[in-house]
């Protein structure tokens, strides 16, 4: 980064943290120390540093004292709550370049205080989201990885300045409550089981008009190669500079969403630090990652595609349609296809050689009365794994442990979901799939690999009522059995109580 550029980063950085700081006490939030990849921002004089397990356990506390209503956070396929009809499925490239509709703040009185303000502060948000996530798995080595965390994220969002600029920042955190270090590897912690905290985000937003919007420096991303993978504690972040906008696709209107721009680090999920994303891709130099993508929407029908380009690393492309439509007033019918091209570029420094793959996948779901039928099926159709370095694989096939993604490999997999509510049970509903994978080969020896299976499990509890609204406990386990193995059979179980409170 040149001089010019590092002030004006921190310069920004700095007033945004400051921003969010004064907001944060307005709420009765404790200041704490956050520390960046760059520099560090202390607590102001005579203010005690929280421990953050404590700060943690202490709001969930107060919040469950409260009976506040709550919104869990956003995330990817595998955390969202279960589809009860295919009207409610989205596809990878569906979720890009899409903001979401934040809720009211549970105190409207500071809400209507600041009505007469400027839209600037009058349409500030401020959103403190706690997790709470047991881990273990079992895996084929006979060793075990477990641990269980606390922690979360704090996040501010201002309103728009003479309509034409946001600032936002979040604060995100992780904290060990049990993490043995002959346990490690669950991704909820560092390494070494240790707690980490990170200001994940800190951007800016120019709106060019409309909905045309530049974004600047820390944000939050949600693409089918570049997104959040929020599966653990704390999501995927990224520091860049795009432009997202849209046209028309209201009311079943035909419209369109694009998104473009160049992506120059990552925080992965368990990390504090914003890397190159050439190298956390595993490549020894500084690129970023060029982006650029859209997406046409008529009625029930999309069609997308998105092409990632890094510099001598990779590149990436990605398309994908859907069609849905009803059979009849109960019975609904869901077709998607998608299909992935991945390929060294330049001096092919990723892996010090020339690969190609590609991978191509075809669905079906079809719903009826709470329950979700899917069939799906993927072909990876090349000699090299496809890879998925920044985000979560969006594959068809890809479940809870495995992508199915590998040199060869194809992959059936079949899923019922159903919603309870129709039974009086509001808010529970459960999954169950089983993927097979078969036809794999070793990529370095072209020799064949085992045949897996993968079985998982899923129940959810998301309340209706007014004083947990929002709230959400998920129990999750997977067994991934392997033929031709050592020990045929690794499992994983996960356990997660998510409770998002928006403060403003």
């Amino acid at each position: 980064m040149l001089a010019g550029e590092f002030h004006l980063a921190a310069a920004f950085e700095l007033t945004v943290t400051y921003l969010f700081a004064i907001t944060g006490t307005l709420a009765g939030i404790p200041r704490v120390s956050v520390t960046t990849d760059q520099h560090s921002m202390p607590c102001p004089p005579r203010q005690r540093r929280f421990p953050l397990a404590a700060l943690s356990m202490m709001v969930l506390l107060l919040l469950i004292a409260d009976g506040s209503r709550l919104w869990a956070q956003d995330v990817v396929a595998q955390e969202e709550p279960t589809p009860s009809s295919v009207d409610e499925i989205t596809t990878p490239i569906e979720r890009s370049f899409i903001e979401r509709i934040p809720r009211p703040g549970f105190f409207p009185w500071l809400k209507e205080q600041l009505k007469d303000a400027p839209a600037f502060f009058r349409d500030t948000k401020v959103d403190l989201n706690l997790r709470s996530f047991y881990f273990r798995r079992d895996k084929f080595d006979d060793s075990v990885s477990s641990a269980w965390a606390m922690g979360g994220a704090l996040a501010y969002k201002s309103g728009w300045l003479l309509d034409r600029l946001q600032v936002g920042t979040t604060f995100y955190w992780s904290d060990n409550l049990y993490g043995p270090k002959d346990k490690d590897g669950t991704l909820l912690l560092k390494p070494g089981q240790h707690g980490y905290s990170v200001l994940g985000q800190l951007f800016g937003r120019v709106k060019l008009f409309d909905d045309h919007i530049v974004n600047l420096y820390r944000y939050e991303y949600n693409t089918p190669f570049i997104g959040k993978n929020d599966n653990r504690m704390t999501p995927n972040t990224f520091e860049g500079y795009t432009l997202t906008g849209s046209f028309g696709g209201k009311d079943g209107a035909p419209g369109f969403r694009y998104g473009g721009g160049y992506i120059t680090k990552i925080k992965e999920r368990n990390s504090d630090d914003f890397v190159w994303m050439s190298r956390d891709a595993g490549a020894d130099v500084k690129r970023g990652v060029g982006v650029v993508g859209g997406l046409f929407t008529y009625d029930k029908l999309s069609i997308g595609a998105i092409n990632y380009y890094s510099s001598d690393i990779i590149n990436i492309f990605y398309t994908e349609s859907k069609y849905s439509f009803p059979i009849t007033k109960e019975l609904g019918a869901l077709l998607a296809f998608q299909f992935a091209d991945q390929r060294s570029v330049g001096k092919e420094l990723l892996n010090g050689r020339s690969f190609a793959t590609n991978q191509v996948g075809m669905k079906g779901d079809v719903s009826y009365s709470g329950a979700v039928f899917t069939l799906g099926y993927t072909n990876t159709l090349r000699g090299d794994d496809m890879q998925s370095p920044w985000s979560g694989y969006p594959g068809y096939t890809s479940v809870q442990v495995q992508d199915f993604n590998r040199a060869e490999e194809q992959a059936l997999i079949t899923k019922l979901s159903y919603d309870f509510s129709r039974l009086g049970l509001e808010g529970v509903s459960t999954y169950l799939l089983w993927v097979h994978g078969w036809g794999r080969i070793n990529p370095s020896t072209k020799s064949g690999a085992p045949d897996e299976n993968e079985f998982n499990a899923d129940l959810q509890w998301r309340p209706k009522w007014s004083f947990l609204n929002g709230f959400s406990a998920r129990f999750r386990y997977s067994r991934v059995h392997q033929y031709q193995g050592p020990k045929d059979s690794q499992h994983d179980y996960r356990f997660i109580l998510n409770y998002d409170f928006p403060l403003l």
